[in-house]
């Protein structure tokens, strides 16, 4: 079947659709009307910007698990990512898609470099397949891109999309393997060991490394813990305007009135414990 790119387009927000029902359904839970408008335009830049990719992926979500692990401490676990593979031309290259900013990837390439080549390490030596070269797609678009989209207008849409670049390479070196698998050890020890301090105010407030925007925007916003973090609820109650809008929007829109769902968020938040720095 020859699809044109309206025909692919409109599959698209077809399966994005179908695929939202389906996650609302078994997780119970809904996005505000701006959240899946700005998913939906991401899958769909994301379509128009990598075409090219997207069209030679011969393998999609390919699991990747590496089994039989032991923590620091003794415990067994395993590791498993998901990747997507294009073959061609006697080439193999592994793509993990990410939907971080590309910028902000560029800037913590080691944490990216060290998360797939653990991928690599499984595809390579435990599959025995061909690795050539190692990528990450990054979905996330940049603010000239978010203002091209909110004013309506096409053609700079379409100038922006030309600058984005969107594919970063990923170099192979498997030195850091072994620190990376023990990385995760110590994570899955801290969570069995019930080790869930959170950050310190201070820290949700700061700007890490590499960072453009504080740890709260650039990090607690996207843990679906957060409401249940007493650091973050900390740093809402003392962040009135743009951030506390977060907590409305989490909300759904039909839960009475605005003036209701604020009361309900900020009765709900004075009923919890005080965070302590």
């Amino acid at each position: 079947m020859n699809l044109n790119n309206d025909d692919i387009e409109s599959r698209i927000r077809e399966y994005f659709e179908q695929n939202y029902e389906m996650l609302r359904l078994e997780g119970g839970h809904a996005l505000a009307p701006e959240f899946k408008t700005a998913a939906l335009d991401q899958v769909l830049l994301y379509w128009r910007r990598l075409r090219e990719v997207a069209e030679k992926v011969t393998d999609t979500e390919v699991l990747l698990n590496l089994p039989k692990l032991n923590t620091p401490k003794g415990r067994e676990f395993g590791i498993e990512g998901v990747v997507d593979i294009v073959r061609q031309n006697d080439r193999t290259v592994m793509y993990d898609i990410k939907t971080h900013e590309a910028d902000e990837v560029r800037r913590n390439l080691t944490d990216y470099e060290k998360q797939l080549n653990v991928y690599a390490f499984i595809w390579q030596k435990l599959r025995q397949q061909q690795l050539d070269e190692t990528a990450v797609i990054s979905t996330a678009f940049p603010e000239s891109i978010k203002t091209a989209l909110r004013n309506g207008d096409d053609k700079v849409l379409a100038q922006e999309l030309e600058k984005w670049e969107p594919l970063i390479a990923i170099p192979f070196n498997a030195d850091h393997i072994d620190d990376t698998i023990r990385e995760f050890g110590e994570t899955v020890d801290a969570i069995e060991s019930g080790e869930f301090a959170p950050p310190s105010l201070q820290k949700l407030r700061g700007k890490p490394h590499g960072m453009k925007v504080i740890f709260a925007v650039q990090v607690c916003r996207n843990c679906d813990a957060r409401f249940s973090c007493s650091a973050y609820r900390a740093y809402a109650q003392s962040s009135r305007g743009n951030q506390e809008s977060s907590f409305r929007q989490y909300f759904m829109n039909d839960f009475g009135s605005e003036e209701e769902r604020e009361e309900r968020v900020r009765a709900g938040l004075d009923t919890l414990p005080a965070f302590e720095e």
